[in-house]
């Protein structure tokens, strides 16, 4: 039976890598490239159809960031397939970061140099802003987004017939340090990303526990060190250049080097072989790549609590609520008043 795989943030980096590899393990798949540039998009479509021509690859329209493209886009998934077997979250924004030159410096020189790289843990800020559905940008791109699509998809992920598997792409600089449940949107921080990053793996365990019992597996992956667009945003890319000799050395020492999206995707392919049932729910599925190139993903344990991933899922419903449900009963009561 065909399978329909739907990757959001599909048009590069490790999205586009995912995209790629999945091809070459199924070309019977349907898949589906969730993108907000179409441009773009037609890109990355033209480019997989070339090394796999007979390959079926949609497009969609998708910005995650935007409530009505959402509800849009899941409209149209919708309208197009019965069912979706994987849906991978991987789009993603880290808008306008700052790094502290100082403490990079510092880091750089030091026996924490592994831990700083591989986690950005104070090193990283960066400056959020509100988007228009008044909600702070990070959070509606990297989480909210991607629940209210999970919350329209669920007809066709929670089917009796079928497990499927809804797969975040988060990041080992997801911290619980920087994620408060009375400021889930991180408006009151510096570290949005990280927030955000967390709430998905908290997020993810919530779904498993309310969601598994209909057909729905909810995993977490992180794809390491990876130089994509988001990372070439932190620093200049000469930059870049000029210690990427130092961080092949360290993956000698530390696996969490990926570097390429190819890489990256690693965690993500794996899961893709796996029965979903099978797997464990507080589990975060790491890319590695060790110092001899050679692949592979490890798990490790989240520290996040069965409390705090309920109390999201919870305010997550009422900010559902607040975007989504009261503005359809607003406009069905103006439908039937005409």
């Amino acid at each position: 039976m065909e399978r329909v795989v739907v990757v959001t943030g599909a048009n590069s980096g490790i999205g586009l890598a995912l995209c790629e590899r999945l091809l070459c393990e199924d070309g019977q798949l349907r898949l589906c490239l969730a993108c907000r540039n179409m441009q773009r998009a037609e890109a990355a479509r033209s480019a997989l159809l070339t090394s796999h021509p007979d390959a079926r690859v949609d497009l969609l329209h998708l910005d995650v960031g935007s409530v009505q493209s959402v509800l849009a886009a899941a409209q149209e998934i919708k309208a197009r397939y019965r069912r979706v077997d994987f849906l991978y979250l991987n789009a993603g924004i880290m808008p306008n970061p700052h790094v502290d030159i100082r403490a990079f410096f510092k880091g750089l020189f030091s026996r924490n140099v592994i831990n700083m790289f591989s986690t950005a843990e104070g090193l990283l800020t960066q400056q959020d802003r509100l988007n228009a559905d008044g909600l702070q940008e990070v959070f509606a791109t990297n989480l909210f987004g991607h629940f209210i699509l999970i919350r329209e998809l669920e007809p066709l992920l929670c089917q009796a017939d079928l497990t499927s598997h809804v797969v975040w792409t988060s990041s080992s600089n997801a911290r619980r340090s920087a994620f408060s449940i009375q400021d889930i949107q991180h408006r009151n921080g510096v570290e949005p990303y990280s927030s955000s990053k967390y709430a998905s793996d908290l997020l993810s365990l919530a779904l498993n526990r309310h969601k598994n019992s209909q057909g729905l597996v909810s995993s977490v992956i992180c794809p390491g060190l990876v130089m994509t667009n988001l990372t070439y945003g932190i620093l200049p890319s000469f930059f870049w250049t000029l210690i990427m000799p130092i961080m092949y050395l360290i993956r000698i020492f530390t696996n969490t080097f990926t570097l390429t999206p190819h890489n990256g995707a690693e965690a993500l392919h794996w899961l893709f072989l796996q029965k979903p049932e099978s797997l464990d729910a507080r589990a975060k599925y790491h890319s590695q790549t060790s110092g001899l190139g050679r692949n592979y993903t490890q798990p490790r344990q989240m520290d996040v609590d069965s409390e705090t991933c309920e109390a999201l899922f919870s305010k997550l419903l009422d900010l559902e609520k607040v975007q989504i449900v009261s503005p359809r009963v607003m406009n069905y009561r103006r439908l039937v008043s005409v």
